[in-house]
């Protein structure tokens, strides 16, 4: 990846162009974030920046994770991913990223975990169809047939009811409508996994040239 951000879903809005036409966005709180170690290919085996985000309290942290940011010159963050950017060199411990890295008509991925909605049926799960409701059909929203008889199991990949969300899930190709540098803020068009206050990951669209 290009260029990468933590941020925090605050929740959606709308927004209006200069043609009058409403714009679902979703706010999302982008930085700053510090770096705040680096991987190098001659002593890991690879190039990588970890990102911190978001104060975190000292009582809530051990001692070796308190040295570790204090080896890098930056307070405690609560937040630390690794991310392996294309251009890792160019970046120093302890620099600070903010949301203006990214541009108003940029394309980008996010990726966070999606809401957990417990144990839920496969028609729910998979969307299948339900079986007919009148005529004596007592077979409503079952999960259909388990399969050939002669093998005795029920064969891999077969929906069937069980957890649902709660997974890593990626948006991608979503347009950044505009960024307030200010205060940290991306106003991305449409919806974003995972709930309010949730953790998410910006970067550079894969798919958008």
């Amino acid at each position: 990846m290009k260029k990468a951000i933590l941020a925090k879903k605050i929740g959606m809005t709308q927004i209006f162009d200069e043609e009058g036409r409403a714009i679902p966005v979703t706010v999302l709180e982008a930085g700053p974030c510090f770096i705040v170690a680096k991987k190098n290919l001659e002593k890991d085996g690879y190039v990588a920046v970890q990102l911190g985000f978001k104060p975190a309290k000292k009582g809530r942290l051990n001692k070796p994770q308190l040295g570790h940011f204090s080896k890098a010159g930056v307070t405690p963050l609560r937040y630390l991913r690794e991310m392996r950017l294309e251009d890792a060199d160019k970046y120093e411990i302890g620099q600070e990223i903010k949301a203006d890295i990214f541009e108003a008509g940029e394309f980008v991925d996010v990726t966070g975990i999606s809401k957990g909605k417990g144990f839920a049926g496969s028609i729910k799960r998979h969307g299948q169809s339900r079986g007919a409701m009148t005529h004596g059909s007592h077979y409503h929203r079952g999960p259909g047939s388990m399969g050939a008889v002669d093998a005795a199991r029920v064969f891999k990949g077969k929906p069937l009811p069980g957890r649902m969300g709660g997974e890593k899930v990626t948006s991608q190709k979503l347009k950044v409508v505009k960024v307030d540098a200010d205060k940290n803020l991306l106003l991305i068009k449409g919806a974003v996994p995972g709930p309010r206050n949730g953790l998410l990951l910006v970067k550079n669209s894969v798919k958008a040239s």
